[in-house]
Parts: C-alpha cells; sequence; structure tokens
C-alpha cells in the first residue's frame, strides 16, 4: 500500500519532463551519467540532480562498476517499482498524508 506522503514524492518527481525522460531511457537499458547525459542532451550535473531525486523516490537504483581500465563507474537502472493511480487509491493514500506544518502545500518546490 502506497501512503499519501510516497504517492506525493512520486508524483511530484514524475512532474519534471528532464525525469521522466530520464526514467524512460534507464527503462530502456541500465547507463552511467556520461553517456546518459549526452544522449538525452543535458549536462551532467543537471542529470545528476534528476537522479538523486529519482533515486530518493525509489524509482531508480545505482550501483557502482569497475571498467576494464580501473575506473569506477556508477551506473543507474529503472528500481522495480508499481502505482496504480485509482480513485480509490487517492482515498486511501489521502488518509495518511502528514498534515503540513504551516498550512501550505508540501509539494512545491520539488520540480
Amino acid at each position: 500500500m502506497t501512503t499519501g506522503d510516497e504517492l506525493l514524492r512520486v508524483l511530484a518527481t514524475l512532474a519534471n519532463p528532464h525525469r521522466l525522460r530520464v526514467l524512460a531511457a534507464l527503462s530502456a537499458k541500465p547507463d552511467y551519467v556520461s553517456r546518459l547525459a549526452r544522449e538525452l542532451g543535458i549536462s551532467r550535473p543537471l542529470l545528476q540532480v534528476h537522479l538523486r531525486k529519482l533515486e530518493a523516490a525509489g524509482l531508480v537504483t545505482a550501483r557502482t562498476e569497475v571498467s576494464p581500465d580501473g575506473k569506477a563507474m556508477k551506473f543507474y537502472e529503472v528500481g522495480p517499482f508499481r502505482f496504480e493511480l485509482t480513485p480509490q487509491a487517492i482515498q486511501v493514500a489521502v488518509r495518511t498524508l502528514t498534515p503540513p506544518d504551516d498550512g501550505s502545500d508540501s509539494s512545491k518546490g520539488e520540480q
């Protein structure tokens, strides 16, 4: 069962077009930052920001491998996840939301 906070975190993460493209690319094959950045046409620092957010949301995982020349390379891949977004799932998730401290929308600023 997905909690309301988990649902918000994942939806906020997926609300960014760069992160959707990263997730789509990694669903085809695991990749490392330099190659993936070239394929997607974005800078490595920007890609790393998006990968960290995808990893924090539990959508991608990372592992370090050593290349034939001895260089450590961090590979990212899509982790196992499944979401079924239905009105009933939303009703259940809302019951487990953490109330905001100041009454503001806690999902703002996540993009």
